[in-house]
């Protein structure tokens, strides 16, 4: 049976000893520089809500087509017993009591209400709790009971005291939701409160106007996942292109630069990219390595999380950049930054020309135990390396030009060899990770996109991923845009499009408003924390959707 395994963020996650930040002090005045104005818009509850536990088993799917027709079904719970909000006025709260705000979609921003007493004058304080959700898995599962490996700090729920009332209360916090839980812990038995004017006063540098509307002739389900995906971006785009808006509320590498490529082709925000160029630039770890993310406030700096692709994806970032803008001028500053992580990372190359496959360091690639990383590290060295060389022969002009050409080419010569070589198996036709020659989707689909093999025999790799199905599988939209990704530079464009269908048009089906951090198909409860509830339901890296369909469907 599929099995897939998360590690604590404790275990897995590399911080650096004796921690230095380096800061280039020109690089970060630029992002400030560059820091977006913020657009807000109030909206209000569209309706009174309850949920009920779904009946349908949780079957695992068989892999060849999307469930549709969920039947009003939202991850496991049905929504039920809908009132409208005006309901409320009529609705007085005793002690035990709770209403559910259905803001009909996902908003981020700043929540606001009303209280006032019904019956006699208050002699107690009103104790009130406020859960917020972006899931009603958030409102229904027991948040006393989460045990999970970070901290439950990030649940969405606040317990307030109301000494006066009427109060006009607003809640200090930034929040990512669409349902709003109030029960009242306690009054006293001579009083009860009324909730009124509740609203939200949402908050994104993203503007929906920027973004062009999709060729009429695209398919409606590929339409819903757009729209789907777009609001997904939107939500994210903040100060930064932040991770997600409830969780972690960080600059990431890794979700920056899907965020990136997606925001080309939708919103064309580039100063946006631009000021998180600049800011990975200018806020380095020990030895000038760009760090895996970065904290905003209270000031902005990097955080002592050292990964390996994440540190080369500073290159990807940059390259793509140049390609949608031109932007000579950036490429020239940052171009240093760029050639030195790939320098950083070589450290890392045995012998062979082999990444190290040790443990006193860490790649992401996928959220899977499981996985073992050696071969999707070599090739996200070998892909991250490539983009490298194209950047360089742009800087030939320049004096270190044409040296840091032949340089790369030699590396990637090295690299390419010492994976074909070492990391190939021809009886197996795949490539093996690890000492125990591990054979995963993760390996197969990066070394892919390294371009190590020809088209023809990549066309042929992954038919055999496909047909074989190792079971060290994908768990996240992260790694599952990789895979679309090579199979569409494969000239796979039909199956690609299979798989945007059977994986975000899964998560549409279950009643996702944006897209997840998290989706693994067989297994709708798995999370990296320990518990679903702290996944983050508006994640950066699940919006690239919308990156394909208008790309390479539109």
């Amino acid at each position: 049976p599929y099995t897939t395994l998360f590690r604590s963020m404790a275990q897995i996650t590399n911080h650096i000893e004796n921690f230095e930040m380096n800061i280039n002090e020109d690089f970060v005045r630029k992002a400030q520089e560059l820091e977006p104005a913020l657009h807000y818009k109030t909206v209000r509850p569209a309706q009174l809500v309850s949920f009920q536990p779904s009946d349908a088993p949780d079957k695992p799917n068989d892999w060849d087509l999307p469930v549709h027709n969920r039947a009003d079904r939202v991850f496991d719970w049905i929504p039920c017993r809908m009132q409208p909000v005006e309901a409320l006025d009529t609705m007085p709260l005793s002690k035990g009591s709770s209403v559910c705000l259905d803001f009909g979609t996902h908003h981020v921003g700043y929540i606001s209400f009303r209280l006032t007493p019904a019956g006699s004058p208050p002699d107690a304080p009103a104790h009130i709790r406020i859960k917020l959700g972006e899931m009603p898995c958030e409102i229904m599962e027991d948040t006393a009971s989460y045990q999970g490996s970070i901290s439950s700090s990030w649940i969405q729920e606040e317990y307030l005291h109301i000494d006066e009332m009427p109060a006009r209360i607003s809640l200090p916090r930034r929040y990512a939701f669409r349902y709003l839980e109030l029960k009242v812990m306690d009054t006293s038995p001579k009083y009860q409160v009324l909730l009124s004017d509740v609203s939200c006063d949402t908050v994104t540098s993203g503007d929906m106007s920027q973004v062009d509307p999709l060729n009429e002739n695209v398919p409606e389900d590929l339409k819903r996942i757009d729209a789907i995906a777009l609001k997904t971006m939107e939500d994210c785009m903040q100060s930064v292109f932040e991770d997600g808006p409830k969780r972690d509320r960080r600059l990431w590498i890794g979700d920056l630069r899907l965020q990136a490529l997606t925001n080309y082709e939708t919103f064309k925000n580039y100063d946006l990219v631009k000021r998180c160029l600049y800011l990975f630039a200018g806020l380095t770890q020990n030895e000038h390595h760009v760090g895996a993310c970065l904290f905003l406030r209270p000031a902005p700096m990097v955080d002592d999380t050292s990964l390996f692709d994440y540190g080369l994806f500073f290159i990807s970032c940059l390259h793509d950049y140049y390609q949608a803008t031109g932007d000579r001028e950036t490429l020239m500053q940052l171009w240093p930054a760029a050639y030195h992580q790939a320098e950083l990372a070589l450290k890392r190359l045995d012998g062979r020309g082999v990444v190290k496959d040790s443990g006193d360091w860490w790649c992401f690639l996928d959220w899977n135990d499981s996985l073992n990383k050696q071969a999707g590290a070599q090739g996200v060295l070998i892909y991250t390396l490539r983009q490298a060389l194209s950047l360089a022969r742009l800087m030939c002009s320049e004096t270190s030009g044409a040296e840091s050409v032949k340089q790369l080419e030699s590396w990637i010569e090295t690299a390419v060899r010492g994976a074909l070589e070492y990391l190939w198996d021809k009886e197996l036709r795949f490539f093996i990770s690890g000492q125990n020659r591990q054979v995963s989707w993760a390996s197969q689909i990066w070394l892919v996109l390294a371009g190590v093999l020809d088209q023809e025999s990549n066309r042929r790799l992954l038919e055999h991923l496909v047909k074989e199905d190792p079971p060290v599988g994908m768990v996240t939209p992260y790694m599952y845009h990789h895979f679309i990704e090579a199979l569409i530079q494969n000239g796979m464009k039909d199956t690609a499009l299979h798989y945007i269908r059977f994986y975000w048009g899964q998560m549409a089906d279950l009643g996702a408003d944006c897209f997840w951090e998290l989706f693994n198909p067989r297994d709708r409860y798995a999370s990296p924390y320990g518990s679903r509830i702290i996944n983050s339901y508006c994640h950066a890296w699940s919006c690239t959707p919308s990156y394909f369909i208008r790309k390479y469907f539109n």
